[in-house]
């Protein structure tokens, strides 16, 4: 167990727990000796989840949520009050994608992605501040992504749903700022080696991988305990996440033309697959891991970092050229 007294005994709460990030969080935060309540559609998953957290000295339960029921929160909200007589923490995780183009995508796919993505967070922030009020303080950690400054060709919807949250999530932040003890972090990790491009929804035609450099989710668990401990508004993770942010307050269009591109070559050159729904409208029975198997697991490489700058500096030498081209 670790041993970090400003995380130990909390309560915690964490949506989409059952893969991926959220399992990783999970795993993490149940080290420190914690009250976790897991919350997932996943029932079966999630019961691993809660063994492995039990193992690992947590005390945890599970909670079978669907985020696009506002109900479905608020009762979550109270059965976390009750187990922990507390909600400490507050983590929206749980999060969908969904790949095509716009055009040919179905509107209700459009629209599930909102609701997860989006109304999900909302609805997960409209059901824990009242608690985090009577008691005077609490964290509210939304892991958005890069998409929420990145904007995807393709994924209209993914785009629309997180540059939402960013939005949602600093007015938030202005309307709480009079409450010094409540805090609202945002998480911008780079491309994570999770299962979620398998759950994704695919109307492309081709397979889908997550674009390089791809970073392990327990990168991103390790920055959750780090804002547990020192609670901060916004937090970037992996160097590709900080250059990309930085690509896209100097060069906007060029940064949107040059992923047009990427993905226009990318997709030109995968293989061919059947269009699916992934996990959109119901949970699926694969892909319950932490990892997704497209990188290495562990401690960030040196050479992911060469990638990301060498992103950068060809997005500059883009700029340059096109500068004394004019």
């Amino acid at each position: 167990m670790k041993d970090n007294s400003s995380i130990k005994g909390k309560t915690i709460v964490i949506t989409g727990a059952s893969s991926g990030a959220g399992k990783a969080i999970a795993l993490e935060l149940a080290q420190y000796g914690t009250n976790l309540i897991l919350a997932s559609r996943n029932e079966e998953a999630l019961q691993d989840v809660i063994g492995e957290c039990v193992a690992l000295g947590s005390v945890a339960m599970a909670v079978t949520v669907d985020v696009t029921d506002p109900k479905d929160l608020i009762k979550l909200a109270d059965q976390a009050k009750q187990f922990g007589n507390k909600i400490d923490v507050w983590i929206n995780n749980a999060g969908v994608l969904a790949v095509g183009d716009f055009g040919q995508t179905p509107t209700e796919v459009h629209e599930q992605v909102i609701k997860i993505n989006l109304l999900g967070y909302m609805y997960g922030a409209h059901a824990v501040l009242p608690y985090f009020k009577e008691q005077g303080k609490g964290i509210l950690i939304n892991n958005i992504s890069v998409g929420g400054f990145l904007p995807v060709p393709f994924g209209a919807s993914y785009s629309a749903s997180k540059f939402g949250l960013k939005g949602f999530s600093s007015a938030l932040k202005a309307e709480l700022s009079s409450f010094a003890n409540i805090h609202v972090c945002d998480l911008y990790p780079a491309f994570l080696d999770t299962p979620g491009i398998q759950h994704a929804a695919n109307y492309t035609g081709k397979a889908l991988r997550p674009a390089p450099p791809v970073y392990d989710p327990n990168r991103l668990a390790l920055a959750v305990a780090s804002l547990i401990e020192r609670p901060k508004p916004e937090l970037h993770i992996g160097s590709a996440s900080t250059m990309l942010w930085l690509a896209c307050k100097l060069f906007p269009s060029l940064t949107r033309g040059a992923t047009k591109k990427f993905i226009d070559v990318y997709l030109k050159n995968a293989e061919p697959t059947p269009s699916t729904n992934g996990n959109l409208f119901n949970t699926v029975n694969y892909g319950t891991a932490i990892h997704g198997g497209w990188g290495m697991p562990g401690k960030p490489k040196a050479h992911r970092k060469f990638i990301a700058a060498g992103l950068l500096l060809a997005t500059a030498g883009i700029l340059l050229k096109s500068i004394s081209k004019g």
